[in-house]
């Protein structure tokens, strides 16, 4: 019974090996029957990878013919990979015959929404990064104020816009932000006006004091001529009369902060050597000494002034007052 089960598992065994060994046979006419559409496959994908980076190099050249070259590196970059995702599709169906480029596109499509979900805030920022590059509402360099940030665009990625601040610090702004909020452009036109408002006195010549200001203004370094400097009477303070002063200069923030100094210095200075003054406000504290008998007597209590002397001076107005009952 042993020598016949043993012969037993021999036979099987043999037929198991038969077997294993015409499945790899198998394979391996396989493998050579699809030699030839592996190697025509391979050639197609390496035709398209070659096809994708032609297309990539013409649109960031074109693009920076057109002094867009942010745009054109990303999209550059984008059509190279659709042309290599096509290039491997074709590969596919070289490989395969069977495989429909219908039903793999179908299958992509429900795979595409799926992976949109997930992806969803990365896809609407490149998006967003796209349309900020196709409409260019700013450019590398601008200075700008979005969200409570402000500063100089270093560069627009497909995902975020990096902002360099004036204080030297970093700021990465997702596209979606700036492409759904108000962007304030400050260097978006050649000339930016500034202003300041000049408090003088009641009892100086507003003329005069105007005319003071538009020389000092003219004078200071970094002010324009065209459009040319103005001085506006603004309002009347409690303390004195506002002249708001306006004068342009080149947009970026250097130039405002820079000019506005020299500008505010002159002012000063000129005014000086005017004699016309700049008040300040002045307040008077009344303290009510609550210990008085005439507490809570409206018409006899002082309110906090001191209590009148003997020999204290009367009013101008009563003076005159008797003068006149006398005549």
């Amino acid at each position: 019974m042993d020598n016949e089960a043993l012969g037993a598992r021999l036979d099987q065994a043999a037929k198991d090996a038969g077997l294993a060994w015409g499945t790899v046979n198998g394979w391996v006419n396989g493998f050579f029957a699809l030699l030839p559409n592996l190697v025509v496959a391979f050639v197609v994908v390496f035709l398209f990878v070659l096809l994708g980076l032609l297309v990539r190099f013409a649109v960031r050249k074109v693009a920076t013919r057109r002094d867009r070259a942010n745009l054109g590196t990303v999209l550059g970059r984008f059509l190279q990979w659709v042309v290599i995702f096509l290039g491997v599709l074709l590969g596919l169906t070289i490989v395969l015959p069977s495989l429909k480029p219908g039903d793999l596109v179908a299958g992509l499509g429900v795979t595409s929404v799926a992976i949109g979900f997930a992806f969803k805030d990365i896809l609407q920022n490149w998006l967003a990064g796209l349309l900020l590059l196709f409409q260019q509402p700013f450019r590398v360099g601008d200075q700008i104020v979005v969200e409570g940030y402000e500063g100089t665009i270093e560069r627009v990625e497909t995902r975020a816009t990096i902002l360099k601040t004036y204080d030297g610090r970093r700021v990465v702004i997702p596209n979606a932000t700036i492409y759904s909020n108000s962007v304030t452009v400050n260097t978006a036109f050649p000339t930016r006006r500034s202003e300041y408002d000049v408090g003088i006195g009641y009892g100086d010549d507003i003329k005069t004091a105007k005319a003071t200001i538009l020389e000092a203004m003219r004078g200071a370094n970094g002010v324009l001529s065209e459009p040319p400097p103005e001085v506006i009477p603004w309002a009347l303070d409690s303390s004195a009369v506002m002249l708001r002063a306006r004068w342009w200069t080149n947009p970026f923030r250097s130039d405002v902060v820079r000019v506005q100094g020299e500008v505010v210095e002159a002012v000063k200075y000129a005014l000086d050597a005017a004699g016309i003054d700049m008040p300040y406000d002045t307040q008077v504290f009344l303290l009510h000494d609550q210990t008085e008998d005439t507490d809570g007597q409206r018409g006899a209590q002082r309110e906090g002034w001191p209590k009148r002397q003997k020999d204290e001076p009367r009013p101008r107005w009563r003076v005159l007052e008797e003068g006149r009952e006398a005549k």
